[in-house]
């Protein structure tokens, strides 16, 4: 879940603005989204998607049916199959409440879970890269460390749920990292990028460890490495160039969406880095609130 709603629930609420939540609460087989998909519905507006098509049509049909009639609660099921117009021939179950505190406190607890369980990603080099890196990593369910000595260099506004740090220690970082952390390292300096690229690969429990560069670069980089006696092994899963070769464009943009890309797919398919949500947290939290 990589939605951030509690806290337009929050205004909602605050405004005297009926809303519900929408939980997929179960999904079997071929369905739009995953158990734990959120959305808030209200009269007007939706914010958040449970995957669209007729089956996002239907829970805000029903959602608006809810908050008319002044119920608190109701459950949807909808099989996914020529009935309802939509191919995926899975099976979605899901849950519709009446948005109060007790719900509102369920999805604050849902989003701080998944929250601590996404993969963390440390990103060195707030350069155009980096800028362009950060803007396309931002919205992903990732938790991003943006790092540079150079205040300067960041944008003004802040990019919502990313944490960025300005320090000219930028080793420590590495040797602050959590296990199965992924890198990026696109400083401005090449010696710089030499010696965070040893750190991670020092430690050797990386996910991933992207370097901004040329085949050039990379070749001088493993030289440098294996005189240091790194294993070879280790060395072999430093990619650069990030992105891969497929696409021959360098302007950053392009670069950070590869780049991105890359990042996921090598995620995927290490098992436990992947995030998960609970469908149940809001009623366990509720549950923890009447008692």
């Amino acid at each position: 879940m990589s939605e951030r709603l509690a806290a337009t629930l929050e205004t909602l609420l605050a405004a005297g603005e009926p809303a519900a939540l929408v939980t997929v609460a179960a999904a079997k087989g071929s369905t739009p989204r995953e158990a734990g998909a959120v959305m808030l519905v209200t009269a007007a507006c939706c914010f958040g998607t449970i995957g669209g098509g007729r089956l996002e049509w239907e829970a805000i049909a029903h959602a608006r049916a809810l908050l008319a009639a002044g119920e608190a609660e109701a459950g949807l099921d909808l099989p996914l199959g020529p009935a309802v117009g939509q191919c995926c021939g899975g099976h979605v179950r899901l849950l519709l409440r009446r948005a109060d505190a007790a719900v509102l406190a369920g999805l604050e607890a849902m989003e701080a879970e998944a929250a601590a369980s996404l993969p963390p990603v440390l990103l060195f080099g707030a350069g155009h890269v980096g800028r362009a890196l950060a803007r396309a990593l931002a919205p992903l369910p990732l938790r991003l460390r943006w790092i540079d000595g150079r205040a300067g260099e960041f944008p003004g506004e802040p990019l919502a749920g990313v944490e960025t740090v300005v320090t000219e220690h930028l080793l420590d970082e590495v040797a602050a990292a959590p296990a199965g952390a992924s890198y990026f390292v696109l400083t401005h300096s090449h010696a710089l990028d030499f010696h965070l690229c040893s750190a991670v690969l020092e430690r050797g429990d990386f996910a991933y460890l992207g370097l901004i560069g040329s085949k050039t670069k990379r070749a001088r980089f493993e030289h440098g490495f294996r005189e240091l006696g790194l294993p070879a092994e280790r060395i072999s899963r430093l990619v650069c160039p990030i992105g891969g070769s497929a696409v021959r464009d360098k302007r950053p943009a392009v670069i950070a969406a590869l780049a991105a890309a890359e990042l996921l797919v090598t995620l995927a398919a290490k098992p436990g880095t992947q995030a998960g949500t609970s469908a149940e947290t809001i009623t366990r939290t509720e549950k923890g609130r009447a008692a």
